[in-house]
């Protein structure tokens, strides 16, 4: 495995982390508690040393996952990154969407992120995870009934408290960046990033570089969809939030599927599979510090990690950027 210090940081992370949305089950149409937990296992024993969770993820579900999986290795040889900022338990701050839950019941997510609420969601955190301190702690998204100020004062004092090590952000424009770091260092902004969704490359990626901030890419594989799995016309489960996003249009699939057959001789000449090749893109573009992958079960995990064994030459970066700019997605 592939590491990479967080400027500025003791965080060493893997160059592919896992990613632990999947395993809560919530908007992927449910999951499997001991599936989700063999593959955090198998990452780790591929030298995946960190992973990726939220709140949110099965309102506590993914959490919980985290916090027994990692039950048994040493503490300071695993970093757990987990968020705040998404209540499904509290009608405050921005309203973002309705949803259900894993049992299907009826809840609404709302954005917020005031100071009392970010201490108590990172003790509900911790006792989740069954640990007394978080190595990364991210506002998940933006707030704007909340002063930037007043969230990132409440990180510092956790962080004096030493209940965090390090605050990141997530899906924070460039500005939103600056304003924060007003009241805080932070360490990273958590952003999407693949093939086929660049945007950050306009401000977020220069603002990362100049002032030595770490780039975390989430969705580095459009949610399956650069995998080469997906043909068109794809049935997704009740629940899988990817049903209704532009990207898995029968016409997006096979313009995708088209480019990925381009590269696809790329990635046998390294007896990788094309998802493998997109993660160590993903992780080989500038500013990207590491790239975040999900896994449903101990197969994927182990494959994931193995993009890290991955080099891209120079010639084959060329060829691969040169087919990406022949596609072009309809939304």
């Amino acid at each position: 495995m592939e590491y990479r210090i967080l400027e500025r940081t003791q965080l060493k992370l893997p160059v592919i982390t896992f990613g632990a949305w999947a395993a809560g089950g919530w908007m992927w149409g449910g999951n499997d508690r001991k599936e989700a937990m063999e593959a955090i296992r198998a990452s780790y024993d591929a030298g995946v040393t960190a992973i990726d969770t939220a709140p949110i993820y099965g309102q506590g579900l993914s959490e919980e996952i985290t916090g027994e999986a990692i039950r048994g290795i040493p503490r300071d040889r695993v970093q757990v990154l987990t968020k705040f900022g998404l209540r499904w338990d509290a009608a405050s701050g921005e309203f973002y969407f309705n949803s259900k839950d894993n049992a299907g019941n009826d809840i609404a997510i709302y954005k917020y992120s005031g100071k009392e609420s970010i201490i108590r969601e990172c003790e509900d955190s911790l006792r989740r995870l069954g640990t007394d301190y978080i190595d990364l702690y991210q506002i998940h998204w933006p707030d704007v009934t909340t002063p930037i100020s007043e969230s990132m004062e409440a990180v510092e004092q956790l962080i004096r408290q030493g209940k965090v090590r390090y605050a990141g952000v997530c899906n924070y424009s460039a500005a939103q960046m600056a304003e924060a770091e007003k009241t805080i260092a932070l360490a990273s902004n958590q952003v999407p990033y693949s093939m086929v969704k660049r945007d950050i490359e306009a401000d977020v990626v220069p603002y990362c570089l100049e002032h030595h901030k770490g780039i975390l890419a989430y969705s580095p594989l459009q949610r399956g969809l650069l995998t080469g799995k997906m043909k068109p016309g794809h049935v997704f489960a009740p629940g899988d939030h990817r049903s209704g996003m532009y990207h898995f249009s029968e016409e997006n699939i096979r313009r995708t599927n088209t480019f990925l057959e381009k590269i696809r001789p790329i990635a046998a000449d390294k007896k990788a599979t094309l998802g493998q090749l997109v993660l160590r893109w993903t992780s080989d573009q500038p500013g990207i510090t590491v790239a975040l992958a999900g896994a449903r079960n101990a197969a994927q995990a182990v494959e994931n990690a193995g993009a890290a064994s991955l080099k891209i030459t120079a010639e084959e970066m060329t060829f691969i950027n040169k087919a990406l700019q022949e596609l072009v997605l309809v939304k």
